[in-house]
């Protein structure tokens, strides 16, 4: 099917996005710090579980929609609006 010399090998890890828990790796590490800043710095126990836990499902499910969310909303927010919907 394909021509012999023009196709390499590649391995899975080159092409899937790094996650942690299912969540891409920076927002899931910001959503935990934010976290663990109001859980342990401001002493609201509860007000931090409920951010990382609503934090890192959304993060997930993000992740699920579209592995690259991330860099696409920061390319979204890059370029300005021209046509004045």
């Amino acid at each position: 099917m394909t021509d012999p010399g023009f196709e390499v090998p590649l391995h899975r890890s080159l092409t899937e996005p790094i996650l942690l828990g299912g969540a891409p790796r920076p927002l899931a590490i910001v959503s935990g710090t934010l976290a663990a800043a109001v859980g342990i710095g401001l002493q609201l126990w509860v007000l931090g579980a409920v951010l990382a836990v609503v934090g890192h499902t959304l993060a997930v499910w993000g992740a699920k929609t579209d592995p690259q969310f991330l860099e696409v909303f920061a390319r979204h927010l890059k370029y300005p609006t021209h046509l004045g919907v």
